[in-house]
């Protein structure tokens, strides 16, 4: 790099710290909006007033809003009948919204178990096919170094009747013919 880029990669340089340094910027907080006041359940008198709170359960048989009993994981018989009570949407009950909910759990649960018990088997079948691979290139092998062997001695008698015949050329076998120099 020459000076004259250095001088100019510094210049660049020195202007933005400078710049950075002495800009005025502006921070935005956003303000927090106030939290949603809820009236309370028994004032509420429709069902979509009603679910919007949480807290609240609907009961379509007498029409009233109650506070959701929360010292029990299902609302009792004597607040309303499962198939009567709305928590949540107005137009599913919350028999079959439990119903639902353990049906969809439950094929959940079981296909998590399935993907568990096929990964396991493809490892445990994979590693099984692994070692038959392993013990074929074995007995490949082997089989191998049995043929180089029987080809090497093959190779020796044949070339020992090539000698015993003389029709091997530059050998030094007892009946090879005298040359006249």
């Amino acid at each position: 790099m020459s000076t004259r880029g250095a001088g100019t990669l510094i210049s660049t340089f020195v202007v933005v710290v400078i710049f950075a340094a002495f800009h005025q910027g502006t921070c935005v907080t956003p303000t927090p909006s106030p939290a949603p006041v809820h009236k309370p359940c028994k004032v509420l008198t429709s069902c979509d007033d009603c679910l919007r709170n949480v807290t609240c359960l609907w009961c379509m048989t007498n029409n009233t809003c109650s506070d959701y009993p929360v010292s029990y994981v299902l609302p009792p018989a004597s607040v309303c009948k499962l198939s009567e009570a709305r928590w949540g949407v107005c137009w599913v009950n919350f028999e079959a919204l439990i119903i639902g909910m353990g049906v969809l759990g439950g094929t959940l649960l079981i296909s998590l178990m399935v993907c568990c018990c096929c990964c396991c088997c493809c490892k445990k079948s994979s590693s099984g096919t692994d070692r038959d691979e392993e013990r074929l290139a074995r007995s490949r092998e082997v089989s191998r170094q049995r043929s180089e062997e029987r080809r090497a001695d093959r190779k020796t008698r044949h070339d020992d009747i090539r000698k015993k015949y003389g029709l091997v050329p530059d050998s030094d076998h007892p009946y090879s013919k005298f040359e006249n120099e």
